[in-house]
This record gives C-alpha cells, sequence and structure tokens, in this order.
C-alpha cells in the first residue's frame, strides 16, 4: 500500500524545495573559468609592472586605483547580467559588497601588523601583492570546499549561519584587536621552520645571514598577512555564501572585491578612528546573512531585499562615523608619506 503523505508534510516539502531553488543555479561552461581565471592573472601583471619600483603610493594614487578596481568589479557585475541576468547579478553585487565591507577591518589589521612589524612603507606593497594572490587561492578553495559540503549536508547552513552571528555580535562590540592575533601565530610558525633575521636585503623575501638562507622581515610580515586572511576567510567565506550558492559567483565577488585590497589599504589604513561605526556596521551585516543562512533551507529572502539591507547598513555606518568625525574634527583619508612605523 502506498502512504499518504499528508498536505501540511507535502507543503513543508515543497517550501523546503523552493527556498533551495531560489538562489541560481548556472551552467557554468569551463571557458567561464578560463576567461575569469585569465583575467584576474592580466589584472595581478599589470599592477606587479605598475608598481615595479619600490615606492610609497600618494593619497591621489591610492584613490585613483581603489575607484579603477572598483570599475573593475562593477565591470565584472555587468557580464555577469549579460551572460546570466538579473538574479546572478543580484547575487554577485552582494557579495561583492560583503566581502569589500568585511575587508576594511582587514586593512586596518594589516596596518597594525606591518607598524608593528616596522615594514617601511615602499615595501609593503610587495607584500600585500603576494599576500593577495595568496589569498585568492585560498579563498577558491574555501568556496569549492564550502558548497560543495553545502550541497550535501544542508545542515552546515545553521552551524555557518550561527558562526556568523556569533561573529557579527563580537564585530559589532567594536574590538580594537580584531584579528591581530594572527600575527604572533603567523611569525611563531614561520620561526619554526626557518630562522628569521631583523635585516632587510632591499625588497628580497630571503637573504643570507651567516651563510645560511634566512627569512626577512618582509617574508615573515607576508606569513603573518596569510594567516590573517585565513582568519578573515573563516568569516567572509560563509557570509557571501549565505547570497549565492553558486561557486562561480561567489569566487568572482570574493576575486574582484579582494583585488581591490591594496590600493584600499593605501588609502584607508590610518582611517580606523575616521571609519569608527564601520564596525557596527560590519557586525550588523555578519548577523544579518548569517540569520538568513540558518534560515535559508526553509526560507528563502528574496536576493534584492538582502542587497537592500546590506546596502543601508553600509550607508548608515559610514553617514554616522562622517558625522562623528565632523564632530571631533578627525581628519580625512590617507598616508602621511611616512613609512609605516611612523619615521
Amino acid at each position: 500500500m502506498t502512504p499518504v503523505m499528508s498536505p501540511s508534510v507535502l507543503s513543508g516539502l515543497l517550501a523546503t524545495e523552493s527556498a533551495r531553488d531560489n538562489f541560481v543555479d548556472l551552467e557554468v561552461k569551463p571557458i567561464a573559468w578560463v576567461i575569469l581565471g585569465v583575467t584576474i592573472m592580466v589584472m595581478l601583471a599589470v599592477d606587479l609592472f605598475r608598481h615595479r619600483e619600490d615606492h610609497a603610493p600618494t593619497p591621489r594614487q591610492a584613490t585613483l586605483e581603489s575607484l579603477g578596481w572598483v570599475a573593475c568589479g562593477l565591470g565584472a557585475s555587468a557580464a555577469i547580467f549579460w551572460v546570466w541576468g538579473g538574479d546572478a547579478w543580484g547575487e554577485y553585487i552582494s557579495g561583492y559588497l560583503i566581502e569589500k565591507s568585511l575587508s576594511v577591518d582587514n586593512v586596518f589589521v594589516w596596518s597594525i601588523i606591518f607598524s608593528t612589524m616596522a615594514i617601511p612603507l615602499k615595501f609593503q606593497h610587495r607584500v600585500l601583492f603576494w599576500g593577495v594572490f595568496g589569498a585568492l587561492v585560498l579563498r577558491l578553495i574555501f568556496i569549492l570546499v564550502g558548497t560543495a559540503l553545502i550541497n550535501r549536508f544542508f545542515w552546515l547552513l545553521i552551524v555557518f549561519g550561527v558562526f556568523l552571528i556569533f561573529t557579527g555580535v563580537k564585530i559589532f562590540r567594536h574590538t580594537e584587536d580584531e584579528g591581530e592575533g594572527g600575527a604572533t601565530a603567523g611569525l611563531g610558525l614561520l620561526q619554526k621552520v626557518m630562522p628569521v633575521t631583523e635585516r632587510f636585503d632591499g625588497h628580497k623575501f630571503f637573504t643570507l645571514e651567516n651563510g645560511k638562507r634566512a627569512a626577512t622581515p618582509l617574508f615573515a610580515a607576508l606569513v603573518v598577512v596569510e594567516v590573517t586572511d585565513v582568519i578573515f576567510a573563516l568569516d567572509s567565506v560563509p557570509a557571501v555564501l549565505a547570497v549565492s550558492k553558486e561557486p562561480f559567483i561567489v569566487f568572482a565577488s570574493n576575486a574582484f572585491a579582494i583585488l581591490g585590497l591594496r590600493a584600499m589599504y593605501f588609502l584607508l589604513a590610518n582611517a580606523r578612528e575616521r571609519f569608527h561605526y564601520l564596525s557596527h556596521g560590519l557586525g550588523a551585516i555578519l548577523v544579518f546573512v548569517g540569520i538568513k543562512m540558518s534560515v535559508s533551507h526553509w526560507y528563502h529572502l528574496d536576493t534584492r531585499i538582502s542587497l537592500g539591507v546590506i546596502v543601508l547598513l553600509l550607508i548608515g555606518a559610514i553617514v554616522l562615523s562622517e558625522r562623528r568625525a565632523k564632530r571631533l574634527g578627525i581628519a580625512g583619508l590617507g598616508h602621511d608619506g611616512h613609512d609605516g612605523h611612523g619615521h
């Protein structure tokens, strides 16, 4: 005898399936991944060529480069809209804004790392270039593994969602040492593997000291940057997976947001106090996407609504921060042209 499914159970299953199907499910051909990979490599090569000479970028250069990277990110969104339509575009923009917003905290932590490790400003771009390259590889691995796990074990959505809510509350509390523990961990890990010298040898990552190969402070800083990125990726990758389940969109939004981090760093590194309420906004975004992710197996919040909430939270945090900065007379953006440790 065939069992009869009750209307309530049937409607529940249909609601679950409907929520699951509300995310875009793209047929991404291998050529699309090849084009994305080649585009990223070309952009990295151009950036490396432009900064082949060790120099400290001016605030004007940092501003123009930041605008250029944002234009590239928006150009990628236009390509996604043209190929896959508005829903895919909405998921990309949501992921891009989340990653770009969370990257601001990453920038502030980099500033602390470079200051603590006394890395001259003119060498910081070289460290960040390879740091971003490593971050792209790590994010790709995290994203592919994360999407595969979520597709197989839906309950991980709840785990990731609760983790994001917890992290969001922590960031909302505006702890000044957010992410700094990675500096000590990364440096300690490197010192166990090989000798680390305190002497710079131009922009080289390795040098000879007493006839032995040793890591320079630049390589030590690179290791620390990579370790802190792993820590931040634990927040940002699940956050983007809350707005899209399509690996191509998640990686593309991450990649184009991360590619502009170096220019953003030179623009914002000294402006942590100016954007006082940004951490509160980022925390609120993480709590929002955490809740969205936790319930997404049963209920899908429209992508346009999610995008609107994210944009409003960001605008609100920036406006409140600017008002506070004007009230307290806090200076504008940019480095002062000195090195990373105030000399």
